[in-house]
C-alpha cells in the first residue's frame, strides 16, 4: 500500500487481521473498502488507525466461489421458484459463498428450460453467477440422485436448446462424453463459451481424454459417479487428474471423499487445478429430515443426504465455510492453497478473476472473516456490505 488509509463515512477499514493474499499470508494486515471494492490490502503501517475495525485474532480470506450447489436453507434451485432460489443463495451467502452458480438436476426438458428462465433473471440481478445443468445428459449406470427415466443422450440440438433457454446465463453443463452425441456436444459447448464438465460417466480413459481434447475443462465431483481407478483400466479419474487443462471438483465433507483421497487428488492435480464445491442440496444449513431434490425425495440423517429410494448419496449438506475449515484442519492444506481451491480457481474458471477470488485492490469487497485459531466463520461481506457478523467486530480504540 502506498497511500495512507483513513476510515471515513463511506469507507471501511479492517486492521490487525491476517490477510491471505495471492502473494502469501500477511500478518497484522490492513484492508480498505470503498464503493463496494477493495481499495488497498497489505501490511499495516506504523501508526494505529482509530475508527478501523479491529480484526486482531481474525483471518480474512476472499469470498468463496461455489461452482456446484443445488440448494440450501430448505430451498432448491431445481424448484423453478425465484423465492426458493433467493433463499438458497442467501443461506450459502451467510456461510461465506459470495459467488454462487446454481445447479439443476435431471428433469424433463420443458421443465429444465422453465427453471433456466427463472434462474437467468437472478443472474441478471447479480444474485447468481450462472446456471449449471447437471443432467439429463448422463450415464444411466452412474446417475446417482437423478431419475433414470428422465435421462437422455446429449444430442447437440437438445443441448443447444437448454443453453439458449438460460438466455446467456448458462455457464456449465455436466455430461457423459461416451454417450451418443457426447463429444459433439462438448465441442458445441466450447464454441458457445459454456464450460463442458465430465461427470456421471462410464467413459474409459481414452474417451475421457478425447472429451478434454474436444473442450471439456471440468471434472464434476471427481471420483463420485464415475468408475474407480483400476491398475489396468485407469478410467476417467486418472485422465482428468493428469490433464493440465482440467479443473477437478472435490466435495470436502468427509462423506464423499476420505481426506487421504482428497490429498491424493490435490497432490496429483496441483492446488491450482482444484475447486472445492459443496454439491449441496436443500438441507444445507438445516437439520435432518426429508427434502426434495428435483423430482426425487432425500432423507438426511446425521447430516448425510441419501435418496429415500435406493439410498444413493444425494448431494451434501455442506457449506463452504466448513469445507474451508476442513481443508486446513483436516486435509492439512495451507491457507494460500485453501484460498486457491475455494476462491481463486473457481473464479478463474468462470472468467471472473478481475472482480472476485482474491483480496487484491480493485476486486469486489467480497470477503470472509474467520477465527484464526478455529477457522470458524465470524463475518461475511459482499460488495462492501456486511451480510452477517458485523456486530462481532469492534473498532480500534485511540491510543
Amino acid at each position: 500500500m502506498t497511500a495512507p488509509i483513513r476510515p471515513g463515512a463511506d469507507r471501511t477499514v479492517l486492521a490487525g487481521a491476517r490477510l491471505v493474499l495471492p502473494s502469501g499470508v500477511v500478518e497484522d494486515g490492513v484492508l480498505a473498502v470503498e464503493g463496494g471494492r477493495i481499495t488497498a490490502s497489505g501490511p499495516a503501517g506504523p501508526d494505529p488507525l482509530p475508527g478501523a475495525l479491529d480484526l486482531a485474532g481474525r483471518t480474512v480470506v476472499p469470498g468463496f466461489v461455489d461452482l456446484h450447489v443445488h440448494g440450501g436453507g430448505g430451498a432448491s434451485y431445481a424448484s423453478g421458484n425465484a423465492e426458493e432460489a433467493l433463499r438458497a443463495a442467501r443461506t450459502h451467502l451467510e456461510h461465506g459463498t459470495t459467488t454462487t452458480m446454481a445447479s439443476t438436476v435431471t428433469g424433463g426438458l420443458d421443465e429444465l428450460c422453465r427453471q433456466a428462465a427463472v434462474l437467468s433473471e437472478l443472474v441478471e440481478d447479480g444474485v447468481l453467477a450462472g446456471v449449471h445443468f447437471e443432467g439429463p445428459f448422463i450415464a444411466r449406470g452412474r446417475c446417482g440422485a437423478h431419475r433414470p427415466d428422465l435421462l437422455r443422450d446429449p444430442d447437440p440440438a437438445v443441448v443447444r436448446r437448454l443453453v439458449e433457454a438460460a438466455r446467456g446465463a448458462a455457464r456449465m453443463v455436466t455430461l457423459a462424453p461416451e454417450l451418443p452425441g457426447g463429444l459433439e456436444s462438448v465441442r458445441l459447448l466450447a464454441d458457445l463459451g459454456v464450460v463442458a464438465a465430465v461427470g456421471h460417466t462410464d467413459a474409459d480413459h481414452a474417451t475421457t481424454l478425447r472429451a478434454v481434447d474436444a473442450g471439456a475443462t471440468v471434472a464434476t465431483h471427481l471420483f463420485n459417479a464415475m468408475p474407480a481407478i483400476h491398475h489396468r483400466e485407469p478410467g476417467p479419474v486418472v485422465a482428468l487428474l493428469e490433464d493440465e487443462r482440467v479443473t477437478v471438483e472435490l466435495v470436502n465433507d468427509g462423506v464423499h471423499l476420505h481426506p487421504a483421497v482428497l490429498r491424493l487428488a490435490a497432490d496429483a492435480a496441483g492446488a491450482s487445478r482444484v475447486a472445492l464445491v459443496t454439491d449441496a442440496m436443500g438441507a444445507a444449513g438445516m437439520g435432518d429430515g426429508r427434502y426434495p431434490l428435483g423430482p426425487l425425495e432425500v432423507e438426511v440423517s446425521g447430516g448425510v443426504a441419501r435418496l429415500v429410494e435406493g439410498g444413493a448419496i444425494a448431494g451434501s449438506t455442506l457449506t463452504l465455510d466448513t469445507a474451508f475449515r476442513r481443508a486446513v484442519t483436516v486435509a492439512g492444506f495451507s491457507l494460500t492453497d485453501a484460498v486457491r481451491m475455494l476462491s481463486a480457481n473457481p473464479a478463474a474458471l468462470l472468467g471472473l478473476s478481475a472482480d472476485v477470488g482474491s483480496l487484491e485492490a480493485g476486486r469486489y469487497a467480497d470477503l470472509v472473516v474467520l477465527d484464526s485459531a478455529s477457522y470458524d466463520l465470524v463475518a461475511v461481506m459482499r460488495r462492501g456490505r456486511w451480510v452477517t457478523g458485523a456486530d462481532r467486530l469492534a473498532p480500534v480504540r485511540a491510543a
